[in-house]
């Protein structure tokens, strides 16, 4: 079971990946992701649908376009790829742990609509995520029009799946839990507007949401190792780049990968903290 829902998943990953390239190239430039259909960036051409299939067009096409021959970026199928081995990750972990105890589903497994909404939901932050981190590194934005409406996007699916599952506790704790990382940021925003964009503060709401959702604890983690996480590549980009401390950062991608942290590890990180000091 577990193996069927990591190759579905996976499959998926490759075409909403092609999707998600539409996306980082045309939402921080104000365009349209539906209209007009994909183009040649070059010459403008439109691109044949056999040209679009996700990887395999790039491939036999070796990596050029067939209507003027310009050379096409190995970042596109590289998204393609990242995003089905993202979607086959996640689709994996809940289909391994979506019975625990640790979830707030009450034991029920992945053929229940509780289950089948959280994977949905679970996919869409995998999505949502990997387009928000691309887009910030290009151009150290968070677009409203994504983060805002993954809000309810978001809260719709966890809040379904609670519901579903008879557990209206982690739906309420889903949207406080929001609030909670939203207003936190949104504080330090106020201290010091320079170092830390509302794009940020938007993004805390969406993935305190996420992560309360699992447990208080997940969030307290998860929140943290964005942080910790962010720190680090700090650092990295001052030694390896010989970025300043007052160089621009982009900080949306730490914060995505400290939240998968949380929701990953994040029962086990508290269990282990609190075992160590005794409480």
């Amino acid at each position: 079971m577990d193996e069927a829902v990591t190759v579905a998943c996976a499959v998926l990953g490759l075409l909403i990946g092609s999707f998600l390239n539409v996306v980082v190239a045309r939402v921080p430039a104000g365009q349209s992701v539906v209209s007009p259909p994909s183009r040649c960036p070059s010459c403008g051409a439109p691109i044949a649908a056999r040209d679009n299939v996700p990887v395999l067009g790039w491939l036999l096409l070796r990596g050029r376009a067939r209507c003027c021959g310009t050379r096409i970026s190995l970042r596109y199928p590289l998204v393609e790829v990242a995003t089905a081995v993202a979607f086959g990750a996640t689709g994996h972990w809940v289909a391994a742990n979506v019975a625990s105890p640790d979830w707030p589903l009450r034991g029920h497994g992945l053929a229940h609509p509780a289950a089948l909404t959280a994977l949905l939901a679970m996919l869409y932050l995998a999505g949502a995520g990997l387009a928000l981190a691309l887009i910030d590194i290009d151009t150290f934005r968070l677009p409203f029009w994504i983060v805002v409406p993954s809000w309810y996007v978001a809260g719709a699916l966890l809040a379904g799946s609670a519901l579903l599952a008879g557990n209206p506790a982690a739906a309420a704790r889903a949207v406080l839990g929001g609030l909670a990382l939203w207003l936190f940021f949104r504080l330090m925003h106020q201290v010091y507007e320079k170092g830390m964009g509302y794009g940020d503060v938007r993004l805390a709401g969406l993935l305190g949401g996420y992560l309360a959702w699992l447990g208080w604890d997940v969030l307290v983690v998860g929140a943290f190792a964005g942080f910790f996480v962010g720190a680090v590549g700090g650092i990295a980009a001052i030694l390896l780049k010989g970025a300043g401390l007052k160089s621009a950062i982009p900080y949306g991608p730490y914060m995505i990968v400290g939240a998968w942290v949380g929701l990953v590890f994040g029962h086990s990180v508290a269990q282990a903290y609190l075992h160590a000091s005794g409480l």
